[in-house]
């Protein structure tokens, strides 16, 4: 199959109908991933700091060095929240925080080296790519030490968060502070070069265009093909309770804007596994219907999260619910790890 363009890709996402566009992602999905299955990983995603000098507009989580409802966790206090969650049966923890320069490299790497210790049937998939910023900043480091010193330690696989965007003229305005496009894209190949895997996401529905959108989807497919270092693509939409940015955005149609997307991704990322469904972010009903756009994972559990929830909005679940709601859309749930490989099919 021929590979979709800029300019197609544009127009699937303003013009096409969007009934059509999920079937023809739907056929791209079974091609890629021809079992009529649906993935996902028992998670928790707590935090470790709220404490962040990087003011993004759009968070509702961080809050400035002094401020009185600041908090950073010990690592103690971090390794009872990983062995609670181990005791629910998660396999994979989500660790990230604000951007506190007051943290040094050693906090980090102490951190990875006690859970795989103390918990090695766990995988610390910790820290998105600002905060592997910060850590190199701090340290006086290269991205790459530090990368290198965080899988010495035992670290495999990072998050995709932080990308936002990636279009210049959407960070500038909405997270000035935390470097360009080029950034978030040099952590991520950086970590894919030393043998790393990662995720890639995007948050939308705030100052984009829909050529904002494919030129964020057109540098993760090049970094893909670069790299081969993606697991999955994973978009959401933006949250405005209480941030910033709450006032300013315009409305739209989320949930048949979030299909397109969906469907629009599975097509674009031809070289990428996998696309995610999120029940969290998008609702449980709609989480099911991006599985008929074209996603094959649906995420996970998350047991704890604290970023979504700071703007009031709080979804939760089991594993029991989230094995109903992927067999009522018509596939055979089946447990994953943080690399996709399974560990049980329900």
């Amino acid at each position: 199959m021929d590979r979709i363009s800029f300019t197609d890709g544009l127009n699937l996402l303003k013009n096409e109908n969007l009934l059509e566009l999920g079937q023809r992602a739907q056929g791209t999905r079974f091609q890629k991933n021809k079992e009529p299955i649906v993935t996902f990983v028992i998670d928790s995603n707590p935090n470790y700091t709220n404490v962040c000098i990087t003011d993004c507009s759009f968070c509702a989580f961080y809050r400035k060095p002094g401020a009185s409802d600041s908090y950073t966790l010990t690592v103690n206090q971090i390794l009872e929240k990983v062995g609670n969650a181990q005791k629910m049966g998660v396999t994979t923890v989500l660790l990230q925080g604000g951007h506190n320069p007051s943290l040094p490299l050693e906090y980090y790497l102490t951190l990875v080296r006690e859970v795989k210790k103390k918990f090695p049937q766990i995988t610390p998939h910790f820290f998105t790519a600002s905060e592997v910023q910060t850590m190199a900043q701090v340290s006086n480091l290269s991205i790459q030490a530090v990368l290198e010193k965080l899988k010495e330690a035992g670290q495999k696989t990072l998050p995709g968060g932080g990308a936002e965007i990636l279009s210049e003229r959407v960070r500038k305005r909405i997270s000035p502070k935390k470097g360009g496009p080029e950034k978030w894209l040099e952590v991520h190949r950086t970590a894919h070069q030393i043998g790393m895997k990662s995720t890639a996401t995007m948050m939308y529905g705030h100052f984009e265009e829909p050529e904002d959108i494919l030129t964020h989807l057109e540098k993760m497919r090049q970094l893909q093909e670069e790299t081969n270092g993606f697991t999955a693509f994973i978009p959401w939409s933006f949250k405005p309770n209480n941030t910033p940015m709450q006032r300013k955005i315009p409305k739209r149609s989320f949930p048949n804007y979030y299909l397109r997307i969906i469907a629009l991704s599975r097509i674009y990322l031809d070289n990428f596994p996998h696309i995610q469904a999120s029940w969290f972010s998008e609702g449980k009903k709609v989480g099911q219907m991006a599985l008929q756009f074209g996603a094959d994972d649906f995420g996970g559990t998350l047991f704890e999260e604290n970023v979504h929830k700071a703007t009031d909005h709080i979804n939760q679940t089991t594993v029991e619910e989230i094995t109903r709601l992927i067999r009522e859309s018509g596939f055979t749930p089946v447990q994953r790890d943080t690399l996709y490989n399974r560990i049980k099919e329900y």
